[in-house]
Parts: structure tokens; C-alpha cells; sequence
């Protein structure tokens, strides 16, 4: 009785909230008509599934997401950018009259993933921005990201060409492994400074999606390997999960929602691959923990803390996962209530929304991330498959 009253809590929030902000149209046609948008404004014309880091164009923005300073946007967007794409499109088709469409989006999202793959340098990996326009860093994380979209997309369309893909990244992966610090990858290849979470989360998840993919206990164990790995070394005695750990072997007491995101979601995984509790109540202590630390109090709300749109996408996807098997709707509603206030308030004039979903002038006025606008069509097509699966 308490989880079907659950469901229809989240149901009737879902409902109130598409007829209040929307004017009824459904969360599947507003992720859809974003991710169009999107693939229209960014995408580079005569290189097909390749995108601009930024729309409108022409102002080249300084990125702050590498190792060193002083990294500027080219061309076309950088690997970790368009894997948000990949990303979307995987949860978009699974709407089964938009299975065609995004199957063809996926099609072409894999020649832009391709062209970032550098088979020169061994194992053969992905670089952080394409290899045909120039030799550039292979990061642990961006490699993870893209195992991932190659599992989900093998899963959703069942072609094996994405499966065989993602193998040969995760042995990329595993090869940044090794016995300093106890186990681990570090961030990007050749720099033993640091072993992150975002590297060692993320390769979590692909291992485990690449065990579901394959059906391979290798991948499994590489999993739980990864899994135990961070919760002995990154895991704070609350269950938030530090940032890195440096070769000093102190961790980095700074917190993004995304690094407990991946290891909740990881948790959730084991325990439905494994059947054992341990990692349902894992699951369940992160979920509150992670959420009342990255929230506050205002007005009588829980209001979310957006560190970085997709960070909390991935914190989503994670409370979607454990909402499949719990059936709390709290987590789902707190962030549904600040992508819609963003919805709202935080639009520019070309209908994208502003970084961190802030609503002051100056930050419509700045060109727009693809990461924080592809993310935007992933949550409200995760909200989406929510609200249909709980209409049946």
C-alpha cells in the first residue's frame, strides 16, 4: 500500500506540474523539441555527429575542465560535450514512436564518437577532442562516458557493433589501473597526480553495463572491483564521496553531486545484478545523504544546489534507478521542481537554458554549453518514461 501510494504521489505531482508549467504538453515532446533544437544549433555542418562547444559561436570560451589552464574551444566540442548527446538520444528512443528517429540519431552520434577514437597510441582509446583534426589527451573519465553510451546503445538497439566498441574502450580503462593508492585509474593517461572520482565512478558503471551487455563475469568482478575501490577510498564517513585522492593518499574534501550520483547508481546496479541488501541500503543511505547535504532550506523548501546541470543528471539518473525499486518519489520531485523553475525562468532568447540555471540577465546573455543543454533533454525524458510508466 505505501508504494503504490508513492506512485501515485508522483504521478499526480508530475501531472500537475506538466498542466502548470507546460500547458499540457507531455515531458516526452518537451525533451524531444529541445534535442532537435539542439542538434540544429550545434551541430557542424560537413562533419556529421560532431557539435560546437557553445551556441551562438564565434566567441572562443575558455574551458575549465582539463588538466592545465588555458584550454580554449575549437572548432568542435570536446569529447566529455557530445557524449551528453549520446546520452539523451539513449534515453529519448526509448519512447516507442520515437525508436526510428533516435535510432538514426544514435546512428550518427557513433560517426562523431568515432572520430574522436585514436588507434595510434596503445591501447587504443578516445581522445578528448577529435583525432582528425589533432593529437590530444586521452582521459580516464571521457573513456568511461563513452563505454557507457556504446552499452546503452547496443542495449536499445541491439546493433553489435556498439558492444564490440565498448570492449575495446573498457580495456582502455583498465589499463590506467594500477597498485598505487591501493587500486584505481587516475584522471588522463600519463598523469599519475590524482585518482578521481568522476574516473573510478564512471568506470563503476561501465563495467556493470558492459556486464549486462556482454553477459561476462569479467566485467562484473571489474565492477565490484572499481565499486569496492571508491567506497573504501573516496567514501566520507557520511556517504559523500570526496572528489580525488592525491598521490599523498589525502583526499579532496570537495563534493559535486555527481560523484555520489554514479557510486548511488552503481549501488543500485549490484543489488539488482547481485540480490544482495547490502547494497539496497548502501543505495538508501546515499540517496538521503546526498540529498540533504547538496540541498538547503529555502522557504519552507528543500531547494537543490545545481553545481552543473548534468552533474545533476547524473544524480537523477541514479534516483531514477533506485525509484524503480523503492518507489519514493522525493528525490524525483526535487529535482522535476528546479528543471521546471529553470524551464520558466532561466530560458535565453534562443530558447536555451543558462549555465547552473541561473536566471539573472547576464547569464542569458552568455553563449550556452552543449553539455548543459543536451542534459536538459535527458532529464525531461527520464521524467517522461516516469510519468508513462506510472499512467500504465
Amino acid at each position: 500500500m505505501k508504494y503504490l501510494l508513492s506512485s501515485v504521489m508522483i504521478l499526480l505531482f508530475m501531472e500537475s506540474y506538466c498542466q502548470r508549467v507546460t500547458g499540457g504538453d507531455s515531458e516526452k515532446n518537451r525533451a524531444d523539441a529541445f534535442f532537435d533544437k539542439v542538434w540544429k544549433k550545434y551541430r557542424l555542418d560537413g562533419h556529421p555527429g560532431l557539435f560546437s562547444e557553445h551556441y551562438p559561436r564565434g566567441e572562443k570560451t575558455e574551458l575549465d575542465y582539463f588538466q592545465g589552464a588555458n584550454v580554449r574551444e575549437k572548432e568542435a566540442s570536446f569529447l566529455w560535450p557530445l557524449s551528453g548527446m549520446c546520452s539523451a538520444a539513449n534515453v529519448l528512443i526509448k519512447f516507442p514512436d520515437l525508436k526510428e528517429k533516435y535510432s538514426s540519431y544514435l546512428d550518427t552520434l557513433a560517426i562523431g564518437l568515432w572520430t574522436y577514437r585514436d588507434s595510434i597510441r596503445k591501447p587504443i582509446g578516445y581522445q578528448a577532442y577529435p583525432a582528425k583534426f589533432e593529437k590530444a589527451d586521452r582521459y580516464y573519465d571521457d573513456n568511461a562516458l563513452v563505454c557507457i553510451d556504446y552499452c546503452e546503445s547496443f542495449q536499445n538497439t541491439k546493433k553489435a557493433i556498439y558492444s564490440k566498441k565498448a570492449i575495446e574502450v573498457f580495456n582502455f580503462i583498465i589499463s590506467g589501473w594500477d597498485g598505487q593508492l591501493g587500486g584505481g585509474v587516475y584522471w588522463l593517461e600519463g598523469h599519475k597526480d590524482q585518482k578521481p572520482a568522476c574516473s573510478n565512478g564512471m568506470a563503476t558503471l561501465a563495467a556493470l553495463k558492459l556486464y549486462q551487455t556482454t553477459g561476462n563475469k569479467v566485467y562484473l568482478e571489474w565492477g565490484k572491483r572499481f565499486y569496492d575501490w571508491m567506497h573504501s577510498s573516496l567514501r566520507n564517513p557520511q556517504g559523500i564521496y570526496y572528489n580525488d585522492m592525491k598521490m599523498d593518499g589525502k583526499p579532496n574534501p570537495t563534493y559535486y553531486t555527481y560523484n555520489t550520483g554514479s557510486m548511488l547508481e552503481a549501488s543500485v546496479m549490484l543489488y539488482k545484478l547481485t540480490g544482495k541488501t547490502k547494497y539496497l541500503t548502501e543505495a538508501q543511505l546515499l540517496a538521503k545523504n546526498a540529498f540533504n547535504f547538496f540541498s538547503s532550506e529555502i522557504s519552507g523548501r528543500r531547494r537543490l544546489s545545481i553545481d552543473l546541470p548534468w552533474f545533476v543528471t547524473v544524480l537523477f539518473r541514479a534516483y531514477q534507478a533506485l525509484y524503480e525499486i523503492d518507489k519514493n518519489p522525493e528525490y524525483i520531485k526535487a529535482i522535476t521542481y528546479e528543471l521546471n523553475e529553470a524551464w520558466q525562468n532561466s530560458m535565453d532568447k534562443y530558447g536555451l537554458l543558462s549555465a547552473k540555471w541561473l536566471n539573472d540577465k547576464q547569464s542569458k546573455e552568455k553563449p550556452k554549453w552543449l553539455l548543459d543543454e543536451a542534459c536538459v533533454a535527458e532529464l525531461y525524458a527520464r521524467i517522461g518514461l516516469l510519468s508513462m510508466t506510472n499512467k500504465e
